[in-house]
């Protein structure tokens, strides 16, 4: 860690130079004499500040060597000027002529050249510019945390807390937004969520619960953590609340699996606060959320409000827009409202890309992304992360491998775990485990949880046990308390038998302290929204449900069908397993749209979890005998069932 209470007696970190620092290495000599006739300080004050505002820096510049007093407002736009042109050889040369003029004392300019070199990347010149401040008001360390949390340095910026603690000056709101979002914003290793509890302590010990503004931050900070009921407490506490404090929480909500928690507050918001108005950051939150619970009519609800609101011109807002539709099971909808865009910029591209990639379309994804790059629209890393997820879904192999060698080699663009998870997936989903674990020998960064789940997630699909045992043994010791990962071991050794292993990861889980996720399920019948759990003895609809599911299992029966019971963790008798299997909960849903909607209308499922295989063949067989498309999302796609058959071709 490179921050200390103590101001350097010289710069610790290396500069262009090997033996100078390039902002002191100039020493500007002032004239001996003086001029009978010295030029208009005035005239040339204002030509500078003027080719500063035109963007001319390099002649601004220039006219400074003219003039021998330049004000304040001079240096503050010359410093602005070099922000806009990206430009570190004309800041430092600004820099070096204001400590010539005696500026580098100035707090005000100290502020606005940290905030330079923070914008240009240049995190060490901004240390320079506040180690070197003698007499630092609350501003000039502001604008320091605030640089060193653009660059990531999360543990610096606590470290320098202390020592402003220590200094005697008294943090004001900016200085805990800064702090706070610190947090998040670091490339530590490990998590600064305990850093953050600390700073939530000192608010409450200075009194400063009631700001809107930090309490806003951080309710946003625990949220980014997963931290929702923690979250939850600082909103309710709050006793003022703005627009952007709503929106940090039913944000919160839908980023951490509580879809519809988010749509619940947002009820709340609108009928409790008659003058606030839901914005286009509160619309991106409320489209996430539709979009998980595959609550179309809700959406197009929302859609409505956007046009009367004129929200449709915010580009996040329609990418979010177009997301939501596809994930309710309306891609074509999704694709007018981008045919609909005047202007699109490649987060809007990378949605529809996505969208197709949801539903198993990858040809299409591959046909819009060569659109976007003819459009001279530049792909991004989310580009690539789902047009290779997309070609994972349709078992295009070759057609990925191409893209992700088009990645680095024509755009640039250096693998990154999410990269390196997906091609992963691609080979496992096919059966290439070899070449999925050279994949992972050759990566050139450490792989992380994602990559290791993609292959342990391809094992349970081949029932690959040696490769299952190595992927969890790392996983175990990558994310110990992620339930996940043991029952997906679980499935693999049940898929083969061997109930003596699948006891063993069960009191693995037991002495863990962990439980496995429940299956739950949601969908929207009449603009409202319906959840069903696994085996869910509580619900009013389940002995109605129970009877109707009984009833479709003899008749499906009598019509081929065989029940997977190899999906069950449980060595008990077939008639056992095969109850247990009727109580999953998108069979619950299905049987509830089937019962309660109306002939002819499609049916929309979301799950929180992989469909398993027994729930897709049941699925399949009700589209066919009940003659309606049912649409099912899980945590990987989207299926779309119709006449008994799956638009994922039975390869999800």
């Amino acid at each position: 860690m490179w921050l200390s209470c103590q101001p350097p007696q010289q710069p610790h970190f290396s500069f262009h130079t090997r033996h100078q620092n390039p902002i002191h290495s100039h020493t500007r000599h002032h004239p001996t004499s003086v001029s009978l006739h010295p030029p208009s300080t005035t005239n040339n004050n204002h030509l500078i500040q003027s080719l500063c505002k035109k963007g001319h820096i390099k002649q601004a510049i220039q006219k400074l060597t003219q003039e021998p007093n330049p004000t304040q407002h001079t240096y503050e736009l010359l410093i602005l000027s070099c922000s806009v042109a990206n430009s570190i050889p004309d800041a430092i040369t600004v820099n070096r002529r204001l400590i010539d003029d005696g500026f580098d004392k100035d707090p005000f300019l100290a502020t606005k050249l940290i905030d330079m070199y923070s914008e240009l990347g240049s995190i060490e010149y901004a240390r320079q510019v506040f180690d070197e401040m003698p007499n630092r008001t609350i501003y000039v360390w502001n604008a320091f945390f605030q640089a060193l949390t653009l660059a990531g340095h999360g543990l610096d910026v606590f470290s320098l807390f202390s020592c402003m603690n220590t200094d005697g000056i008294k943090p004001d709101r900016f200085t805990y937004t800064y702090v706070l979002k610190a947090c998040v914003a670091s490339d530590s290793s490990f998590s600064l969520l305990p850093k953050g509890k600390e700073i939530h302590a000192h608010i409450l010990r200075h009194g400063f619960e009631t700001n809107v503004h930090i309490m806003t931050t951080l309710v946003d900070m625990y949220a980014k953590f997963g931290c929702v009921t923690q979250a939850g407490y600082v909103f309710n506490e709050m006793p003022s609340k703005n627009v952007v404090s709503w929106s940090a929480m039913i944000a919160c909500y839908a980023k951490n699996a509580r879809p519809f928690e988010a749509m619940q507050l947002l009820g709340q918001m609108m009928l409790e606060v008659d003058d606030l108005a839901p914005n286009s950051v509160t619309m991106v939150s409320v489209l996430q959320a539709c979009g998980s619970l595959a609550a179309l009519e809700q959406g197009k609800l929302l859609h409505g409000y956007i046009l009367r609101r004129g929200l449709d011109s915010v580009l996040p807002v329609i990418a979010s827009l177009i997301t939501m539709y596809s994930r309710c099971g309306e891609l074509e909808l999704g694709k007018r409202v981008f045919d609909q865009m005047v202007r699109r910029d490649v987060v809007s591209w990378n949605a529809l890309i996505s969208s197709y990639g949801m539903h198993g379309f990858g040809e299409k994804a591959i046909e819009v992304y060569n659109e976007m790059v003819s459009n001279k629209i530049v792909p991004s890393p989310i580009t690539f992360v789902s047009l290779l997820g997309a070609c994972s879904h349709s078992g295009l192999v070759e057609k990925g491998k191409i893209l992700f060698e088009s990645m680095i080699k024509d755009h640039g663009i250096r693998p990154s775990v999410e990269h390196y998870a997906c091609m992963v997936d691609l080979l496992g989903r096919a059966n290439r485990l070899d070449e999925a674990i050279k994949i992972i020998q050759d990566m050139r960064i450490e792989p992380g949880p994602k990559v290791w789940g993609s292959l342990l997630g391809s094992c349970r699909i081949h029932c690959n046990v040696e490769l299952g045992e190595r992927a969890s043994k790392r996983l175990f010791e990558l994310e110990p308390t992620n339930a996940g990962n043991y029952v997906l071991l679980a499935e693999i050794y049940a898929s083969k038998c061997l109930w003596d292993k699948v006891l063993n990861v069960k009191k693995l889980l037991q002495d863990r302290g962990l439980e496995k996720k429940s299956g739950c399920s949601w969908i929207e019948v009449k603009r409202k929204i319906y959840s069903f759990a696994s085996v869910d003895e509580f619900n009013p609809h389940i002995d109605q449900l129970h009877a109707f599911l009984i009833q479709l299992s003899i008749e499906m029966k009598e019509q081929g069908y065989k029940p997977e019971t190899k999906v069950v963790l449980y060595d008990v008798e077939e008639e056992e397993k095969e109850r247990i299997l009727l109580g999953h909960s998108e069979k619950l849903a299905v049987a509830f749209g089937l019962i309660n909607s109306s002939k002819g209308e499609t049916i929309r499922i979301t799950k929180n979890l992989r469909l398993c295989e027994d729930c897709h063949s049941v699925t399949k067989f009700l589209s066919k005998f009940a003659n309606r498309e049912i649409m099912v999302r899980d945590v990987n796609r989207i299926h779309c069932f119709k006449d008994g058959v799956c638009s994922c071709g039975d390869y999800w």
